[in-house]
């Protein structure tokens, strides 16, 4: 059974759990939305905002162009994927473990969930700590559930937002992002610290290793997860990147490879990918097996080099969901973040009625661009996994 259906299983128990003991447990059921509120945390918040309430003003003063500029990146990058999207797609499921075929993502399930509760806690806590740094109250805090996809939320209230300047909301609006965006500097820090200077000293290359093989793709039942390839075809797989080598220029889809394993000498034929026939696809994903090296194993065990190697690991995925989900919030559609930036700027100049108007035209072209992209991009691959 593929993972997809685990989490099919957790969130409908989930679902089932909440309305059954809604009352004992206190969540607010609407619909498909679940919500559990709590009052706790707001006086962390308050703490963290008074630390220094100029430097959060004068760092979100300048995090506002920043979220400007990365708007208009967004919407750019967004329209130009529609080019590609027929050659390389451009949109995935941030479902950590589950590997849908064809997708340019797939997220470890223990890193992918640490991270994406990195990613929330620190989204709805840059909204929290800019509102109170303005005095705007905060009601509650708590999680969400939409269906299949959890998410957190900071409570203001409403009308303390109200009666605050437009350059106020402004920086409560874009301090969601720009917190995405500075945990994703620290973290890519930590990834370049450990990856160009730890781990090469610590870690030798063995190989590859197999690191997931899609359903319903040409390697399952075949290949296995955690497998380490030596050669294939006769070619010697030294690492990840001959590997890529070999797929992408010495293949093409119908052709047979040989794999010689750890675990055996197995053959499979390829396909084209579930979005791009003409791109040899063997179903699997992969990364180069690294083995600690003697002398480093002999003076500190085991334990620190992993340590330090998974360290690497987690922060490059916090590093990256920060990255994709603060840029992708930034978008100017409602209900995103960008959506109401775009709704402020433009009440700068324009009349209400002609501001409602237009945020609402161009979340909708923005939100029918997303869902052709996520659409092709995913559903493809996610019929072949059944």
């Amino acid at each position: 059974m593929n993972v997809l259906w685990y989490y099919v299983i957790f969130f409908v128990s989930v679902y089932i759990v909440a309305i059954l003991f809604r009352n004992k447990l206190k969540v607010d059921v609407y619909g498909p939305i679940l919500m559990r509120r709590t009052k706790k945390m707001r006086g962390w918040i308050d703490s963290i905002a008074n630390l220094s309430p100029r430097f959060w003003r004068w760092s979100m003063n300048i995090g506002i162009p920043i979220a400007v500029f990365c708007m208009g990146l967004m919407v750019y990058m967004t329209i130009m994927s529609l080019q590609v999207m027929f050659e390389t797609p451009t949109a995935a499921l941030l479902l950590p473990g589950v590997d849908i075929p064809g997708s340019p993502v797939f997220i470890p399930i223990f890193s992918g969930i640490l991270a994406l509760i990195i990613l929330m806690v620190v989204h709805e806590f840059g909204h929290g700590i800019l509102a109170r740094v303005d005095g705007v109250g905060i009601k509650s805090i708590g999680v969400i559930l939409l269906a299949i996809l959890p998410g957190a939320f900071v409570e203001l209230d409403e009308e303390d937002v109200e009666k605050a300047k437009r350059s106020v909301k402004l920086r409560i609006y874009a301090a969601g992002s720009m917190f995405n965006l500075g945990t994703a500097a620290i973290a890519w820090v930590i990834v370049i610290i450990l990856s160009a200077s730890f781990i090469p000293y610590a870690f030798e290359s063995d190989g590859f290793k197999i690191t997931s093989v899609t359903p319903g793709g040409p390697a399952e039942g075949v290949l296995k997860e955690g497998m380490i390839v030596h050669s294939i075809n006769g070619y010697p797989m030294n690492d990840r990147s001959a590997y890529t080598e070999l797929i992408m220029n010495n293949s093409k889809p119908g052709d047979q490879l040989t794999y010689v394993t750890d675990q055996g000498t197995y053959t499979i034929t390829t396909t084209g990918q579930p979005t791009n026939e003409s791109i040899t696809y063997p179903g699997t994903r992969s990364e180069t097996h690294l083995v600690i090296k003697g002398d480093i194993s002999r003076t500190y065990g085991n334990i620190l080099p992993w340590f330090l190697y998974d360290l690497a690991e987690v922060a490059y995925w916090v590093y990256l969901l920060n990255l994709l989900v603060g840029l992708f919030n930034l978008l100017p559609m409602k209900p995103l973040d960008g959506g109401i930036i775009l709704e402020e700027l433009l009440g700068y100049k324009l009349p209400e009625k002609y501001v409602g108007k237009i945020t609402y035209s161009v979340s909708m072209v923005l939100i029918g661009i997303v869902a052709v992209l996520v659409i092709y991009g995913t559903v493809p691959g996610i019929l072949k996994m059944f």
